[in-house]
């Protein structure tokens, strides 16, 4: 039997994982890698960490599975979004970064947002080029803080690089990236499927710099005899585009079709949904982008603190439940899941916004803050979990209506995440988004996804939706209660008026 390997560059951890021809997967693997903050609000990692990373986790996942890596018949790359990677001419056997790689989450590049939006004569004009406004995140404004504050750096530079498009490089020796993961640079026409040359050129950025860009199924290089060597695979192994993990985990969700959507709870939020044209919101709320699927695009929103708030609750809050689930060995969410499950609907008007490391989707504002709002005597601890799950999932309904408004279809939500975990939590979305919200039997995100676009690539399947209809299946339908829905959806208007009124106090309470 042959089998397809999928790739995954993560931000804390790189994963492997192998399935066969038919979608099964045998086995998956990962390999951790360190983040470096030298400032506050800066976030960097050394690319070679990612090399040494995918070549552990290869190796670990092969073994795992129990197979010889010579039957690998093709392999998929997805990774972090937005990162950028600097080289020089150094070939791909000794190919050291510059400097380390300013990540998604990196928030230094303020002044070169607003720089960008002025270049680009405003932020509409710019969404209307590529798509986005610019944020923080992007690549695009990380070029030119390099350039403004390294200039010996940027003189050196050569090439810029993507994260999985540097272990492409490594893998192959050749530059290329793809539509999916190249549109969050903010320099991709994504209309066109292309490199946005008029912006290039408002930036003065060489578009030699920038690498050739594929359809996400597309062979875009095979292993190195000296790559395969150190991966255990065979030289030769066709590479597909794959695509950055938001497209590529959609995929591996099966939301290749119009009309389902995706929503997924990580430590941040991602509401994503599939479109046949590209749509834009000209508020910049959320991000269209170029689809793992040929000639489709996709529109997402992103809430930075979702499974976090969560996870925040357990570590500062939730000791006690810690140290009781490690007797009874179970997971603590689950007993503060069912904690939750004891305070009524609402919480008698409890709210809690989560916005504890600001916010992306639908606010842009890296000062927004978290917290409950409604205490009274009566509330208990009870009382502050259920609020808490309902004000993450509400932020998450904000993503879902802007897109709706879109002129989006969406005809089911599909889980994925912590919050696809708890019947209670899976409950509460289908009551909120008012939609049915289903589970599928696959799990496993980017690193599936982009397995599947390497069975596309090699001729396994003729086609990325042909694919997802041979190996993803839904396992639950959770169809929302019509009473429920109606109180939410009081209940949500309720919580969208809370930042609009805090936004200015936000603003005062970080002076002091």
């Amino acid at each position: 039997m042959e089998y397809l390997l999928g790739i995954d560059i993560g931000t804390s951890g790189t994963k492997a994982l192998i399935c066969d021809h038919k979608g099964r997967v045998r086995a998956t693997a990962t390999a951790e890698h360190d983040i470096s903050t030298p400032h506050p609000g800066w976030s960097e990692q050394d690319p070679l960490q990612w090399w040494d990373a995918t070549v552990a986790a290869t190796v670990k996942v092969c073994k795992k599975a129990r197979i010889k890596g010579s039957r690998i018949t093709g392999i998929g790359l997805s990774g972090q979004m937005h990162g950028s990677v600097f080289l020089g001419d150094d070939g791909p056997e000794s190919a050291t970064p510059l400097r380390p790689a300013l990540l998604w989450n990196d928030q230094r590049t303020a002044e070169q947002c607003r720089q960008i939006e002025r270049k680009a004569g405003g932020r509409r004009k710019l969404i209307e080029m590529v798509g986005n406004p610019a944020l923080t995140g992007f690549t695009a404004p990380k070029i030119l803080w390099v350039r403004q504050n390294e200039p010996e750096i940027y003189e050196r530079t050569r090439h810029i690089l993507l994260p999985k498009d540097y272990i492409r490089f490594r893998m192959t020796g050749e530059y290329a990236t793809e539509v999916g993961d190249a549109s969050g640079t903010l320099l991709l026409n994504v209309k066109r499927r292309q490199w946005n040359n008029q912006l290039l050129g408002k930036l003065d950025i060489d578009r030699k710099l920038l690498p050739q860009c594929f359809e996400s199924h597309v062979v875009s290089g095979q292993l190195t005899r000296e790559a395969a060597k150190r991966l255990g695979l065979k030289p030769g192994t066709p590479v597909v585009g794959g695509s950055g993990d938001q497209p590529a985990g959609a995929v591996g969700n099966g939301i290749v079709r119009a009309g389902i959507v995706s929503a997924t709870m990580g430590t941040s939020g991602v509401v994503f949904a599939h479109a046949d044209k590209p749509t834009y919101d000209p508020r910049g709320r959320v991000h269209t982008m170029c689809h793992a699927v040929e000639g489709k695009w996709c529109v997402f929103g992103c809430m930075l603190s979702a499974g976090g708030s969560f996870q925040w609750f357990r570590n500062m809050l939730g000791k006690a439940e810690v140290k009781k689930a490690k007797k009874k060995q179970v997971d603590p969410y689950e007993l503060l899941v069912a904690e939750a499950e004891q305070a009524d609907p609402g919480c008698e008007g409890l709210q809690f916004l989560p916005y504890l490391t600001g916010e992306r989707c639908p606010y842009a504002d890296p000062l927004a803050r978290g917290g409950w709002i409604g205490l009274s005597a009566r509330h208990t601890r009870n009382d502050m979990i259920r609020s808490l799950l309902e004000g993450v999932t509400f932020g998450m309904n904000d993503a879902l209506q802007i897109i709706e408004k879109m002129g989006v279809g969406i005809d089911s939500v599909r889980l994925s995440g912590g919050g696809a975990r708890s019947d209670f939590w899976r409950r509460l979305q289908a009551d909120i988004y008012n939609k049915p919200a289903v589970t599928i039997n696959s799990t496993e995100g980017g690193a599936y996804g982009v397995a599947i676009l390497a069975g596309v690539g090699t001729g396994v399947w003729n086609d990325v939706p042909q694919a997802c209809d041979a190996v993803i299946e839904e396992t639950e339908r959770l169809e929302p209660d019509a009473k429920m829905a109606r109180y939410y959806k009081r209940a949500h208007r309720q919580y969208r008026k809370l930042y609009p009124a805090l936004k200015d106090q936000f603003q005062t309470m970080a002076k002091l």
